[in-house]
């Protein structure tokens, strides 16, 4: 076996750029980015009333209204023949000076539409303080 040697021995010249420079002044005009930035809140300020009297502890008067399977509506345990009769009831409850409340509890079986009815005209005629009660029948 023969070994061959080449007369010339020298490294080769390394023609790549020396990157190191490069990144020390980049990574701290990286820092000077960053502090110069001001902070940045994430919060939106409000001006929110301030509360000068105590919760008053008068519960508010219910009107309740029972819509049973078949379409049947209730006023507070009493039987309204019509709707008219409910159009009645919910006009004098829209006429008071401070409205009661008035809870919608439908039967677990109504039809929506006979829930809709009574959403519709007590919106039309002016009530204000709606609720649908009774949601634990509906729950699994």
């Amino acid at each position: 076996m023969a070994i061959n040697f080449s007369a010339r021995e020298e490294p080769d010249v390394m023609v790549d750029i020396n990157t190191t420079p490069l990144i020390d002044v980049m990574l701290v005009l990286l820092i000077m980015l960053i502090i110069t930035i001001p902070m940045q809140t994430h919060a939106v300020k409000l001006n929110l009333p301030q509360a000068n009297a105590a919760p008053s502890n008068i519960k508010p008067q219910v009107d309740e209204v029972d819509i049973d399977f078949d379409g049947t509506l209730l006023w507070n345990g009493t039987v309204l023949p019509t709707r008219q009769a409910l159009e009645a009831q919910l006009t004098a409850l829209a006429a008071t000076p401070v409205q009661p409340e008035l809870h919608i509890r439908p039967d677990k079986l109504a039809n929506y539409k006979y829930v809709a009815e009574v959403l519709a005209s007590a919106q039309r005629l002016g009530v204000q303080k709606i609720g649908i009660v009774g949601y634990e029948q509906f729950a699994q």
